[in-house]
């Protein structure tokens, strides 16, 4: 068979590429291994993580908040397999939209293993057997794996990635995060909300690497209230498994001593690598860089004629919606269509409670880059939506350029963050200022506000500002 472009992966990037292409007139084709769409964002990532950071938050406030609302709760108690089973809902409801789009847009859909035998062509391996398709142009977007340490090797029941993590049988009395990134908190927050006892290990000396220093800060103590206890600067040397697989000591070291923890359950959460896996015969030399990432150029070819590569195969966050907008771009330019993505302006977001959220650059950055910044701030606790809902643990920080006021960055620690970053992101990337940002009229009383405030602080002019 052939086509104007077979899409290998069918996550965020892959099919969202191939309804962008279908659009455009491309007759397209979507190669999957697994059964369903979606890839690991909507299967075993960001969809049911988020699911179950709602379901654990509902508890949490039910059994710690509720009463200062005047709420009265008796015989609270968590039913986890009900809660998995929402979790499977969302997933479901979700890979059937996927599905419906796919079908929609004609694409034609392939269960299976693709490889680039050729430049154009595409051998598939699956249950029905093999096929061999012909295009134009090829796009992989394969996307990423769990990561792990040195002799630190997932088992699958005590040792865990993130996606035995999303569906543990019981809580367990005590679990051992390796890593202190967005999966690291999100789950860990998850566990600690409906009972564990959880210890954060993580080997640099804070956590959520690559936010605001002063939103990390302000982060790890909230989620310390809310009883998770970290080791920073600390590196796990092993994870030895008890000998029935009922739990593991996990020994790191720490200021020059060692030290070591019992676990229940040990998740690793030390980021995660691309994945192309028997996708690109090596014959064909694919480019790599030194850190296994695919190599392409702004239009995003590789080093193979006719193959583009988008998502987490490629340099940048490793997000969905990074390879969402990748995907989309790659589309158009394949298709003849003017396709770009800004890349300073990829927000990034942690789901905790308070969430973190951030956009363009930070202090430490723009110094590094000899940037003359003016900074604002606002604190949660002083607005008004915040606290008659009850929150005051936040901030939200504007960082502008000194002599033109042109907006750089904005970082946000509080509930719903990472909505309230889309706004920062439309203003910046029409090239804003952090005066445009101030003057636009909020609704009173949101918690958007807070963003206005910050901004308004740039230049001295805060209004709700106790100096």
């Amino acid at each position: 068979m052939s086509f104007d472009l077979v899409v290998l992966g069918a996550g965020p990037g892959g099919y969202v590429a191939a309804i962008r292409a279908a659009q455009l007139g491309l007759r397209t084709a979507l190669v999957e291994s697994r059964k369903d769409l979606g890839g690991t964002c909507l299967n075993i990532g960001c969809i049911p993580s988020k699911a179950l950071l709602a379901s654990s938050e509902h508890f949490h406030f039910a059994g710690h908040d509720a009463a200062r609302h005047g709420i009265r709760i008796a015989g609270l108690e968590v039913d986890l397999p009900a809660m998995m089973q929402r979790k499977e809902s969302v997933v479901k409801t979700l890979r059937g939209g996927v599905d419906t789009l796919v079908k929609r847009n004609g694409i034609t859909r392939f269960h299976g293993t693709g490889r680039i035998t050729a430049p154009g062509t595409v051998e598939i391996r699956g249950e029905a057997g093999h096929e061999t398709l012909t295009a134009r142009h090829i796009l992989l977007a394969t996307g990423s794996i769990p990561s792990t340490l040195p002799g630190i090797e997932p088992d699958g029941n005590t040792v865990v990635t993130s996606t035995e993590a999303l569906c543990f049988e019981a809580v367990p009395d005590r679990l051992v995060v390796i890593g202190a990134g967005a999966i690291g908190l999100e789950l860990g927050s998850v566990w600690g909300r409906l009972g564990s006892k959880v210890t954060v290990i993580e080997f640099l000396p804070r956590i959520a690497t690559g936010f605001d220093a002063e939103i990390a800060t302000q982060l790890q103590k909230s989620l310390v209230q809310q009883g998770l206890s970290f080791h920073l600067g600390a590196r796990v040397s092993k994870v030895d498994v008890a000998g029935n697989g009922n739990g593991a000591r996990v020994t790191f070291a720490l200021d020059g001593r060692e030290e070591s923890l019992e676990a229940d359950k040990v998740l690793l959460a030390v980021g995660r690598k691309p994945f192309l896996g028997d996708t690109v015969d090596p014959k064909l030399g694919l480019v790599l860089d030194e850190r296994g990432r695919v190599t392409i150029d702004d239009h995003f070819r590789t080093s193979i004629r006719g193959v583009f590569a988008i998502g987490d195969l490629v340099p940048g966050p490793m997000l969905a919606h990074k390879a969402e907008e990748e995907g989309i771009a790659c589309a158009e330019l394949i298709a003849g269509r003017a396709g770009h993505v800004n890349r300073d302006v990829i927000p990034g977001v942690v789901y905790t409670f308070p969430e973190a959220a951030s956009v363009g650059i930070d202090e430490e950055e723009a110094a590094r880059r000899g940037i003359p910044v003016r900074i604002g701030r606002f604190p949660l606790r002083a607005n008004a939506r915040a606290l008659a809902s009850g929150w005051t643990s936040g901030f939200a920080k504007v960082i502008a350029h000194a002599e033109t006021d042109r907006l750089l960055g904005v970082h946000v620690l509080a509930p719903g963050a990472s909505e309230l970053i889309a706004e920062a992101v439309a203003v910046m990337e029409f090239g804003g200022s952090a005066e445009d940002l101030g003057r636009t009229v909020h609704a009173h009383p949101t918690v958007s506000e807070m963003l206005k405030e910050a901004a308004l602080a740039v230049g001295g002019s805060a209004i709700h500002v106790l100096k």
